[in-house]
């Protein structure tokens, strides 16, 4: 018999362990919360051309039995999304158009984003890269000498963001090794991160990540993405309290979704909730319309009555910028009322 201590330990993160036992399959969601699939207007996954990925962990703060669960509707798959829908397109953003070197674009004077990988922790069923075409443009490999290549090229970009997919899926080998050749090349000063892996796989958040955080000349700004207080339970806030005291700055970007986050009043909870988690609330999104997307469309003059009403519950610094991405333009476009300057 072989003694325990001679057994090879496993190596594997909690973070991988957890990623590949992720929900993938409708039916199996549904049948953990008691709901019946008609009911809610789930489709097969393969339906829609977008299959369904969900973490347990995530799956656990949804509340049972309730087809209107604000979590559940942003992941389950819906037969709606196959209605063809006038300005509902494949690249509402113009992410391809702005593509100078694969997975490199540049869009906005300063920074330039980086598509790190097209892999997720969780399908969003509103997301705007839903349909991007990650296999020409994905720029791992051989490719990140092209990206590098062009960032050493322009003095003028401050600051990389890191997108995806989601670039906390990739292993801390390999995102280690990207960040420390960002951080070689001199004029970069800031590392964004735009990633929702903190809020629906905290246990990505373990120590070598934060290592690499803690030792990095970079200025590290982790922009997640929850639309709901419910996202952010404990495990969440204690995730999130770590890449604080790593030294990560922390700002939250939410979409405005019709039967998730619509009224001021889950916005005003959203806020809170995440100021103690040490987030600061920082785009509240229009929906991006992306083909497939249309039922979570909230229009401009509801948006602005939730945002009077926000403005008038929160302090400034709890009110997120309500904004929208339109392609082509050289920042993301404000909206406002009449009234506003």
């Amino acid at each position: 018999m072989i003694p325990v201590s001679a057994l090879p330990l496993n190596t594997t993160p909690a973070w991988r362990i957890a990623l590949r036992e992720a929900l993938r399959e409708p039916a199996e969601l549904l049948a953990l919360l008691g709901l019946d699939a008609h009911a809610v207007g789930a489709h097969p996954p393969a339906d829609t051309g977008f299959r369904m990925l969900v973490p347990r962990g995530y799956v656990a703060r949804m509340r049972p039995g309730d087809p209107h669960d604000p979590l559940l509707l942003q992941v389950l798959p819906q037969a709606r999304e196959l209605l063809d829908i006038p300005g509902y397109v494949a690249d509402p953003v113009g992410d391809l158009p702005a593509e100078v070197a694969p997975g490199v674009l540049h869009k906005y004077h300063g920074r330039v984003l980086l598509v790190s990988t097209g892999a997720c922790a969780i399908h969003c069923r509103y997301c705007f890269r839903r349909h991007f075409p990650y296999a020409e443009s994905n720029p791992s490999g051989e490719h990140w000498q092209d990206a590098l290549s062009y960032l050493r090229a322009h003095p003028e970009v401050e600051e990389l963001i890191l997108s995806g997919g989601d670039p906390l899926v990739l292993d801390d080998a390999k995102l280690g090794a990207l960040v420390r050749a960002l951080a070689d090349i001199p004029h970069l000063r800031r590392l964004r991160l735009h990633t929702r892996l903190p809020v629906v796989l905290p246990e990505r958040i373990d120590s070598t990540l934060l290592d690499w955080i803690r030792g990095s000349r970079l200025r590290i700004i982790c922009v997640i993405h929850a639309n709901h207080a419910n996202e952010l339970d404990a495990n969440v806030a204690q995730a999130l309290s770590r890449l604080h005291a790593a030294g990560a700055h922390l700002l939250n970007q939410s979409v405005l979704l019709k039967g998730v986050n619509d009224s001021s009043s889950a916005l005003d909870d959203l806020s809170q909730r995440l100021f103690e988690c040490r987030v600061l609330p920082y785009y509240l999104h229009l929906l991006d319309p992306v083909a497939g997307a249309a039922h979570f469309h909230v229009d401009d003059a509801t948006a602005l009555c939730i945002m009077q009403s926000l403005r008038a519950r929160l302090p400034g610094y709890l009110v997120p910028k309500l904004v929208r991405e339109q392609a082509g333009k050289p920042s993301k476009t404000p909206v406002f009322s009449h009234e506003e300057p």
